[in-house]
């Protein structure tokens, strides 16, 4: 330490274990942390570890030095061999003590030896690394599911764009059609009279003159245009007649607009689709899906079998993506929490997080390791559990295997 003092400048690189041991930790972290100051002042780099908090209370104030920490696994107890810089690291002392066995009094003694205060601040180091990772997971699934919608949102645009372009398109043709069909319709009129005067008012000619007019008249009658849009006219103009190419495109026009026994329909403004099952008067008894539901008929509005399909097709898909999801975290997902060390509202929180993605997944049974203690944590849980929609039962471990400091759920 004397020579690096004497030496170091702002080229020097300096690696550093366990800075300050070798005496009482007490006047080691002093030292310890002077030396650092000297070494900042001098503008050397370096990598020091260290397990002295005074350390990373000064990292922390001062400029030029940074904290930095090695990921570790409260859950299952094992480090990551991630770095993390900006926050310091714990030692996870409290849990190593229990993993290798040690009575659990003892540890609480020790914990009363070094006071609530240096155990607190280790907590929160634990506890900010394990928000760090749940909000970053949780950043990422945010950041793929706008993905995912602004491709969705992409292509519905794309859609309603050569939606509207047809339409316009269609409704051109219809208006061509239309001038068309009005002009052969004057002629027609034209021509009929002329026939009546050359007839000479033979009633018998006058007759049969007019009926073919009615005939036409009756043919080239238009029916309003169904709900929801303009439909493309197909029609075929001749001198005598007008004939349509399609009758049965407008008997088509016309379930999708009528509202009867069997028919496809949904509320409107609403999603779920329903089939009439009877009518009376101005409501209809309507099934959607095993539920049964009298409906007014104003509030109804009838379906084509097409977009029944496209909506079954939508929701098909959502939940496709949703099951990928859930198998996803299937493969992931550990079937045991350990939340010894943590205060009663961490570990609720924890425990709550947990069950979700157990009852998510769909595991049969979780294990949740509180330790014993004063029991207050292991109420405080099964308390929890005992209000959970879809936990079975929860219980005590078998006694070899960790006895009351472990609560086993199973689900339904």
């Amino acid at each position: 330490m004397k020579y690096f003092i004497r030496n170091s400048n702002p080229k020097t690189l300096l690696l550093i274990d366990e800075f300050g041991t070798g005496t009482e930790p007490q006047i080691g972290g002093a030292i310890a942390e002077a030396t650092l100051e000297r070494f900042n002042r001098n503008l050397a780099f370096g990598v020091i570890t260290t397990h002295y908090t005074n350390l990373k209370h000064y990292a922390e104030d001062t400029d030029g030095v940074v904290n930095g920490a090695m990921l570790y696994d409260r859950q299952n107890l094992q480090p990551l061999f991630q770095l993390s810089i900006g926050n310091p690291g714990s030692s996870f002392a409290v849990e190593i003590a229990r993993k290798i066995g040690l009575p659990e009094d003892l540890i609480a003694e020790a914990a009363d030896k070094v006071g609530a205060e240096h155990l607190d601040y280790d907590k929160h180091l634990q506890d900010i690394v394990r928000d760090k990772r749940y909000w970053e997971n949780k950043r990422q699934q945010i950041r793929q599911k706008e993905k995912r919608l602004e491709e969705t949102l992409a292509k519905y645009e794309a859609e309603m764009a050569a939606i509207d372009r047809q339409r316009k398109e269609i409704t051109n043709k219809a208006k061509d059609e239309a001038k068309n069909l009005l002009s052969e319709a004057n002629a027609k009129i034209e021509n009929t009279i002329r026939q009546i005067k050359e007839a000479d008012a033979e009633k018998e000619r006058t007759r049969l003159v007019r009926k073919e007019l009615d005939d036409f008249k009756a043919k080239i009658a238009d029916p309003q245009p169904p709900k929801g849009g303009l439909k493309k006219p197909n029609l075929q103009i001749s001198k005598k007649n007008v004939e349509r190419v399609s009758p049965s495109s407008l008997e088509r026009a016309g379930e999708r607009s009528e509202l009867k026994v069997g028919a496809n329909v949904r509320m409107k403004g609403q999603t779920a689709t329903g089939t009439i099952i009877e009518m009376q008067d101005k409501q209809a008894l309507v099934a959607f899906g095993n539920l049964k539901s009298t409906v007014k008929l104003a509030k109804l509005e009838p379906i084509s079998n097409n977009q029944l399909k496209k909506e079954k097709h939508k929701f098909e898909s959502l939940g496709n993506a949703a099951t990928d999801e859930v198998r996803q975290r299937k493969l992931t997902f550990k079937s045991e929490i350990d939340v010894r060390g943590m205060r009663g509202d961490e570990a609720l929180q924890a425990v709550m997080y947990f069950i979700d993605d157990a009852v998510m997944v769909g595991v049969a049974s979780v294990r949740i390791l509180h330790g014993t203690g004063t029991g207050a944590l292991r109420q405080m849980i099964r308390q929890y559990l005992g209000t959970v929609h879809g936990v079975k039962t929860y219980r005590d471990e078998h006694i070899q295997f960790g006895g009351a400091g472990i609560t086993v759920v199973e689900f339904e």
